[in-house]
């Protein structure tokens, strides 16, 4: 089994209560038809796309960002898979239960790329403070789609409780106004940007890295902190982040991405990560799934909200419920 985020709005118009209607989930571009071929490889798709919505781009930034969305559906879900579709502050969860079609019918609403789906909890939408912190900040994802196999536990943990109509717990709650606290402290406390990347090194330390070094400023490329895991003793990836203290003035934008771009290919890393004690821009998480589509390597932006929550179910500097 697998699992992925699709975020149903194609052309940036809300379909997901056309998806609960019908039990199919979609994804736009629909003037490229013909990628529904199962005979076309991955760079098919990327000159497809350029050619119909992106003909006058320098770069294949965006016809690549697309063609890794419509490839991940059309391609990598199968029947089967779990796909979770956020929508406001809420998500509905579904099972994969049918090939990818073209529907005509879809076509004057950018949603003719479709598939069948089986919609768990009833179709009832599950409020997102019920999922774990990694749910939720793979829920923010601003593309179509992204990968979500590593998350299944939590998934299937949210849909069980969600189930039996549990709300979230005391210790839940807790944590949730814990989290609140610490964000704001975070932002307005005593809190600089060497403590913050030194507090992001504890961070990656209690949630197994089995090495994790704030850079030296001097030799920091784009890379503020670099750290290492190890799966099953057998195999090691390297984690680059970019770490962003609070600014009031502005969300992080794609400077910053662009930043931890240049960090993740200076220390070779697989992967990469956005650390913020403020707010992320959409087109920071636009630039960070493009450079994903392109390169295979994926980025994650954690804003301050979501640290904070890290921080609390970590029980980094001994707070923990």
């Amino acid at each position: 089994m697998q699992a992925f985020i699709l975020r149903i709005a194609p052309s940036g118009i809300d379909r997901v209560h056309e998806a609960l209607e019908t039990d199919e989930v979609m994804i736009g571009w629909c003037r490229c038809a013909a990628l529904i071929d199962p005979t076309l490889r991955r760079s098919g798709f990327r000159s497809a796309l350029k050619q119909q919505y992106y003909p006058t781009d320098a770069t294949q930034h965006r016809a690549g960002s697309a063609a890794g969305h419509l490839w991940r559906f059309l391609r990598e879900m199968h029947i089967g898979d779990l796909v979770v579709v956020p929508h406001g502050s809420r998500f509905f969860v579904g099972k994969i239960a049918g090939d990818a079609f073209y529907s005509e019918e879809g076509v004057a609403r950018d949603a003719a790329f479709r598939r069948t789906v089986t919609w768990l909890n009833s179709k009832r939408a599950i409020p997102r403070e019920f999922a774990k912190a990694p749910l939720i900040s793979r829920m923010k994802v601003y593309g179509a789609t992204a990968e979500a196999t590593d998350l299944i536990a939590e998934i299937e943990d949210v849909l069980s409780r969600a189930a039996q109509g549990e709300k979230p717990s005391f210790a839940e709650e807790l944590q949730k106004k814990l989290a609140n606290v610490a964000v704001d402290e975070l932002r307005k406390g005593h809190m600089d940007s060497f403590a913050f990347e030194h507090l992001i090194k504890g961070l990656l330390k209690s949630m197994g890295a089995q090495t994790a070094e704030v850079v030296a400023r001097r030799l920091d490329k784009g890379a503020d902190v670099v750290a290492t895991f190890r799966i099953a003793e057998t195999f090691s990836y390297k984690l680059a982040v970019q770490a962003k203290h609070w600014d009031e003035r502005a969300p992080v934008g794609t400077a910053v991405v662009q930043q931890l771009i240049e960090g993740i290919e200076d220390v070779g890393a697989d992967l990469g990560m956005v650390i913020t004690s403020g707010t992320i821009s959409d087109k920071a998480y636009d630039c960070a799934s493009a450079y994903t589509a392109e390169s295979g390597v994926r980025i994650e932006l954690v804003d301050g909200e979501q640290f904070a929550k890290l921080l609390i179910e970590q029980g980094v500097g001994g707070v923990t419920v």
